[in-house]
C-alpha cells in the first residue's frame, strides 16, 4: 500500500486506525513520543502492547504519509498526524456517527 492508495481509513487495518486516532488524540503543543502512544493504547486495549507491533505499524503509517516521524532526542521519536490523516479521521468519524444516527439525520 502506498500513500496514493490510502483514500479511506477502511484501507487500513483496525490497529493502524487505532494508532492514528491515538496520535491525533495525544497531539497538543508537541507531538507524542512512541512510549506515550503505547501507554495510551495499553489503557484503551486493557493489555500490554508488543513494542515491535507498535513501532512496525507506526513506521508503516509514516511510510504511507499518514504520520510524520521526528526525533525528540537521540533515543526518542515523536509522531504527528499529517493533514491527509486528519481529513481521513474526520471523514471516518462523520460516517460512523451518521451510520448510528448520532448526527440526527439518519444513516448516510
Amino acid at each position: 500500500m502506498t500513500a496514493d492508495t490510502v483514500a479511506s481509513l477502511t484501507d487500513l487495518r483496525a490497529f493502524e486506525r487505532d494508532l492514528l486516532y491515538a496520535v491525533c488524540a495525544l497531539e497538543d503543543d508537541t507531538p507524542p513520543k512512541g512510549l506515550t502512544i503505547k501507554n495510551y493504547l495499553d489503557s484503551e486495549y486493557g493489555e500490554d502492547l508488543n513494542h515491535s507491533r507498535l513501532y512496525q505499524n507506526l513506521d508503516r503509517l509514516t511510510d504511507n504519509d499518514l504520520l510524520t516521524k521526528g526525533q525528540k532526542d537521540d533515543r526518542t521519536n515523536e509522531y504527528a498526524t499529517t493533514d491527509h490523516a486528519r481529513e481521513l479521521l474526520a471523514d471516518h468519524a462523520q460516517r460512523r456517527a451518521s451510520a448510528v444516527d448520532l448526527n440526527g439525520g439518519g444513516p448516510a
